[in-house]
C-alpha cells in the first residue's frame, strides 16, 4: 500500500540526484540508501533493454533529474532525442526514414526541414548533426519518439516507456 508524504525541496533535489534508472521508484531509491530489506536487486528493477555494442540505452544514460530539468515540451523532446543519439550513434541515421504524410521530420540540414513543409521550426538535436521538425502538437513528438526507439532496436514496451518521458 503507497501512502502520500510532503517533503521539503532539498530533500526531493538529494532523493532524485540519487535516482539510478528513469522510473525508480521514491521507495527503492530510499529503499537503497536506507540499506532496508526487500530492496529490489538492479535485475529486478532493470529493464531489459537495446543493446548497442558499447551496451548503453537510454535507461542506463539519462536522469530524472536531468530531464525534470527541462522546462517545455520541446525541450524534453530534444534532450531525449539527444539522449538517444549519445547512446545510439552509429544507428541513429535510421531515423532520416521517419517522416508523416507530407513532412519530413528528420534531417542533416534546417534548410531541408523547412523545405519539406510550411511551420516546421527545425531544431538541431543536441549533441548531434541532426534536425528535427518541432511544430507539431505533444502527440504528434510522442508518436516520433515511439517511432525513434523501435527504429534503434528498443522493443514496442521500451518504445511507449521512452514515449511517456516527454
Amino acid at each position: 500500500m503507497s501512502k502520500r508524504i510532503e517533503i521539503d525541496d532539498d530533500i526531493y533535489r538529494y532523493l532524485v540526484s540519487h535516482t539510478q534508472h528513469i522510473g525508480e521508484s521514491a521507495s527503492s531509491i530510499l529503499r537503497r540508501l536506507l540499506e532496508l530489506e526487500g530492496t529490489a536487486t538492479s535485475a529486478e528493477v532493470e529493464p531489459a533493454v537495446a543493446e548497442q555494442a558499447h551496451g548503453r540505452t537510454i535507461f542506463d544514460t539519462m536522469t530524472a533529474a536531468d530531464l525534470a530539468g527541462q522546462r517545455s515540451v520541446v525541450a524534453r523532446f530534444l534532450y531525449i532525442l539527444g539522449m538517444l543519439h549519445k547512446c545510439h550513434q552509429q544507428t541513429f541515421p535510421k531515423v532520416l526514414q521517419i517522416s508523416g504524410r507530407d513532412r519530413q521530420y528528420f534531417s542533416r540540414s534546417a534548410a531541408e526541414l523547412e523545405a519539406s513543409g510550411t511551420s516546421t521550426n527545425p531544431k538541431q538535436i543536441p549533441g548531434s548533426d541532426f534536425y528535427v521538425v518541432t511544430n507539431n502538437n505533444t502527440t504528434r513528438k510522442k508518436s516520433m519518439l515511439t517511432q525513434v526507439a523501435l527504429e534503434l532496436g528498443y522493443d514496442q514496451a521500451q518504445a511507449e516507456k521512452i514515449r511517456d518521458f516527454l
